[in-house]
């Protein structure tokens, strides 16, 4: 039995199915989730002391890669100086400067302590600054577990195939109208029904939690000019695009200005936070500049803040970082997508920058519907042959691959040729 197995037989008595968050699960692949010990760049190694080619970079903030010296150091300096102090520091000063450069449509931020935390509170905000109560959210993007975003949610909710969850009562979505992404007309139809009630539209700019799923062409700037013309706060969820995409994250990369957006752990280098912000308007109803409650103890934690400050910064001066990985992407994702044309594979390639995705359907994927029709039973047995051969995968059809800084051209010939190997058998 190997180490992770014995840890896994541990767990499970101990922490609800074996793991702290349903997407570290490994059971729609039939297998015992690894146990990772350390990481460097843009490799895992775990604790039999296998070692892995890694595409989740802790779902999307190790953009520069694992351990990085830099990030490393400045984390190193701030724990002297103390771990927590339950009052505001200058780093958060420094911070929120940083992103709102870096972010024109961010004129005020507030940090938090992870993306649902984000979410749910610039929800709030918009609700606060509006007077209204309906949110509109799409299928199969996924906006963390606070109760209002789980109605036909994308990420591990949709690997488990559990479009809601128990728990939540009743009145906490009935607030929340669903549209089908990329459809406009199905949200033209909620604005003609209920538009002087909508307080928010909330979208993933790219669906990255039902595999990557991108926006067709006219769909962001439309729903721009449906929020504009109905007085209603347009939310990007950047949890994943942020900083990834672009220095401005979708926004730049789209060229569409959202009225508040959220941030996850790209912000932290990797360490436990979250942010949203926006247009200065909203953001002042918020406690305690105005009425909208939102608090946390460790909200900017100083530790936090140096690891983010030392990433952020470091992609702020050297843009050269953002073509590379566009480069990178064309050259893995591309490579995938000549792979199945020329092997006549019944799969998508969806990509976007350094985000891809392949899909084991032969229908084009542009929706929560497309992205079901998936194999997940030959994703599994895709997902065995590429851990088998050291490279880790999220272990669901339905998440979405990253690219870092620190993956080389030879990480991506290794890795195609692997999967070369397992579909010309």
């Amino acid at each position: 039995m190997t180490r992770s197995e014995q840890l896994f037989q541990e767990a499970v008595t101990r922490i609800p199915g074996g793991v702290n968050s349903p997407v570290r699960a490994f059971g729609s692949v039939g297998l015992t989730p690894r146990f990772i010990a350390s990481a460097k760049g843009a490799y895992l190694t775990d604790a039999d002391g296998n070692q892995y080619l890694d595409y989740i970079g802790s779902w999307g903030p190790m953009i520069l890669g694992h351990a990085t010296p830099l990030v490393l150091q400045k984390v190193e300096e701030a724990c002297r100086k103390g771990l927590s102090f339950g009052a505001a520091t200058e780093a958060e000063v420094d911070m929120a400067r940083l992103i709102c450069g870096m972010v024109p449509s961010v004129e005020m931020v507030r940090m938090v302590n992870s993306g649902t935390e984000a979410v749910m509170s610039a929800i709030r905000a918009a609700r606060g600054c509006t007077g209204r109560d309906k949110i509109i959210k799409f299928e199969g993007c996924y906006h963390g577990h606070s109760d209002a975003m789980l109605v036909k949610a994308g990420s591990g909710v949709m690997t488990a195939g559990v479009p809601d969850s128990s728990g939540v009562p009743a009145g906490c979505t009935q607030d929340t109208l669903l549209a089908v992404y990329n459809d406009i007309p199905g949200v033209e139809r909620l604005f003609e029904e209920f538009g002087s009630e909508i307080a928010a539209v909330i979208v993933e700019p790219v669906g990255a939690n039902m595999g990557v799923v991108l926006p067709q062409k006219g769909f962001l700037e439309k729903l721009r000019e449906l929020c504009t013309q109905n007085e209603t706060v347009l939310i990007f969820d950047e949890v994943i695009t942020g900083f990834r995409l672009a220095r401005g994250g979708a926004q730049e990369y789209y060229g569409i200005e959202a009225d508040l957006v959220t941030y996850g752990k790209i912000i932290g280098g990797g360490m436990p936070v979250g942010a949203y912000g926006g247009k200065r308007e909203i953001m002042e109803v918020v406690a305690p500049a105005g009425s909208v409650y939102q608090a946390g103890t460790l909200s900017g934690n100083p530790v936090a803040m140096a690891a983010g400050l030392a990433q952020l910064t470091y992609l702020n001066e050297h843009p050269e970082v953002y073509g590379q990985l566009e480069q990178a992407g064309e050259k893995l994702y591309g490579g995938i997508k000549a792979m199945c044309r020329d092997l006549k594979l019944p799969c998508q390639v969806n990509h976007v920058a350094s985000l891809g995705c392949l899909f084991f359907t032969p229908e084009p994927v542009t929706d929560y519907r497309s992205a079901k029709t998936s194999d997940t039973e030959a994703f599994r047995r895709y997902f065995v042959h590429m851990l088998e051969h050291g490279i880790y995968l999220a272990p669901s059809q339905f998440e979405a691959m990253f690219l870092s800084a620190s993956h080389t051209e030879e990480d991506i010939r290794f890795t195609l040729d692997t999967m070369h190997k397992y579909f010309e058998k």
